[in-house]
């Protein structure tokens, strides 16, 4: 008996229980944050080593050209332009200028095997046969434009897999401006049916004027080009990608009031057409009319329009997106991430910084810098050659642009 009672004495009672357990629940509810908070440090931090080793990858292809990747390249038919046969899979596919500086950048960030893919024919089992460097880099029938690239991604960017290709979270940096980024400074004559390059008076004085960042279309600039300082300007931004929501950050918004000008002349525009849900300032409302589910930010690495691999310096980052028309044309995009106040941007320099949301971004509203706009040949009310007017954010976007920078 008395071996059983000491055995009775040393059992738990049902209160000690519930009270150990109400303890483990708190300490772990104490916990958590500080255990989500460290996940969240080291993803961080990964996705700055990724954007690093971008940087390492445009310093080392710099030293191997004496150039920077260009951005809208890739062999193409140089008297055909239609959309649908550069999408053959019959070998006939052609680019059409529209491979992003990415692509250049492959063998520079440790992915040979990928440059090999790409840059040789393919033949596939089921009979699909590509030429060298594909065809449009929309088309996810060709293999490597379909193929997600770790150091291209950010793991704080939570977006995977259809309807998007192989994502990219890093764009090219256009500075404060974004006419005209679609053609640069090589455009398609159709009086002619030839691609002209950098040979058309027009499309280099637009590339001129309002394409003042590290990144031209489909121009191959030189750090040399940079008289702002490597260390005083941006060349590669973060972006997050669509997860299929209505985020203004990374669905753009199809502006029908205004066009080109409506954006150039104010890029604040569209936030004041009321069209961001108040509720949720970080979405559009449902009458926003935005881009279908195939076309939303970074779903396509290797794809060279604005709304996949381009950022600029004109609205602070983490704000909406506000393109002239649809997805596959200009307009503000600023940089964007899933973490918290911020993103990283790479400096030409090679030094990766994290720019706070609330930096200095001068008046929204002040038209962009362009010059001969459209067919009225219509020039800017902000003039050519000016300092930025979007403050230090615009300044530490132009390459030389002559504004002082403070440290």
């Amino acid at each position: 008996m008395s071996r059983l009672r000491y055995r009775k004495r040393r059992a738990f009672t049902l209160v000690e229980l519930l009270v150990v357990i109400a303890i483990i629940g708190v300490l772990v509810g104490l916990l958590l944050p500080a255990v989500q908070s460290a996940r969240e440090a080291a993803r961080r931090m990964s996705c700055s080593n990724n954007v690093k080793q971008i940087g390492l990858g445009l310093h080392n292809y710099h030293a191997a050209f004496d150039r920077l990747p260009m951005h809208g390249t890739g062999p193409t038919n140089e008297f055909e332009n239609d959309t649908t046969l550069a999408s053959k899979n019959d070998g006939t596919g052609f680019t059409r200028l529209e491979l992003g500086y990415l692509v250049g950048l492959l063998p520079f960030v440790e992915q040979q095997a990928i440059w090999d893919q790409v840059s040789n024919p393919l033949v596939e089992a089921d009979g699909d046969r590509w030429p060298a460097f594909g065809s449009r880099p929309n088309n996810g029938n060709y293999p490597p434009w379909a193929t997600e690239i770790p150091t291209f991604r950010c793991p704080s960017d939570p977006g995977v897999g259809v309807p998007a290709l192989g994502r990219t979270n890093y764009a090219a940096c256009f500075g404060d401006g974004f006419y005209d980024a679609e053609d640069g400074v090589t455009v398609w004559d159709n009086s002619i049916n030839r691609w002209r390059y950098q040979s058309d008076s027009q499309a280099m004085q637009r590339a001129r004027c309002g394409l003042r960042g590290m990144f031209v279309t489909r121009q191959a600039l030189r750090f040399r080009d940079v008289t702002d300082g490597l260390s005083n300007t941006i060349a590669i931004g973060e972006i997050a990608t669509g997860l299929g929501d209505r985020d203004i950050r990374s669905v753009g918004f199809t502006n029908t009031k205004g066009g080109f000008l409506g954006v150039a002349d104010n890029p604040h525009r569209c936030s004041e057409l009321g069209l961001i849900d108040p509720a949720r300032p970080q979405f559009w409302n449902d009458s926003a009319n935005v881009y279908g589910a195939v076309s939303q930010r970074g779903f396509r690495w290797a794809d060279y329009h604005t709304l996949q691999s381009i950022m600029n310096t004109i609205l602070a980052p983490n704000a909406e997106v506000c393109l002239v028309g649809n997805s596959h044309t200009y307009g503000v995009a600023p940089p964007s991430s899933r973490h918290q106040g911020g993103v990283h941007v790479l400096m030409a320099d090679g030094a990766v910084r994290f720019i706070s949301d609330s930096i200095e971004a001068g008046d929204p509203k002040i038209p962009c810098v362009y010059c001969d706009a459209l067919a009225e040949g219509t020039d800017s009310p902000t003039a050519a050659g000016s300092q930025s007017p979007y403050g230090l954010w615009g300044a530490l976007g132009t390459r030389a642009s002559r504004e002082t920078i403070e440290p």
